[in-house]
């Protein structure tokens, strides 16, 4: 490992800490969905079904909350549909996830 590595060996554990789980399905499908765009609740279910991975919509919720939780998501509005319970929108915060090897502290863009 180069010398200057060393020093930020600690920090990059720490980054692949946060980058694991959001790499792994179905958070990775979430993610890219919505970098396309805002996107509903129902549209990003929607897209899950059609990239082959079928859940529980309860499952799906635990996923956008984790990734809220974790600051990569946040809720963008809701949005009214007949007299139910209005729908979350929900969008990117983050789209970059990095290292500064100078300091090794990990940044969010």
């Amino acid at each position: 490992m180069p010398r200057w590595m060393r020093g930020a060996q600690r920090s990059l554990k720490s980054l692949m800490m946060i980058l694991r789980p959001l790499l792994m399905e179905p958070k990775r499908s979430i993610i890219e969905t919505l970098s396309h765009g805002a996107k509903g609740t129902n549209e990003i279910y929607a897209a899950l079904q059609e990239r082959g991975l079928s859940m529980p919509r309860s499952t799906l919720y635990y996923h956008l909350s984790t990734l809220e939780e974790a600051g990569i998501i946040e809720m963008a509005g809701y949005r009214e549909k007949g007299g139910g319970a209005p729908e979350k929108i929900w969008k990117l915060k983050v789209r970059k996830i990095g290292i500064d090897l100078t300091t090794g502290q990990i940044f969010k863009k």
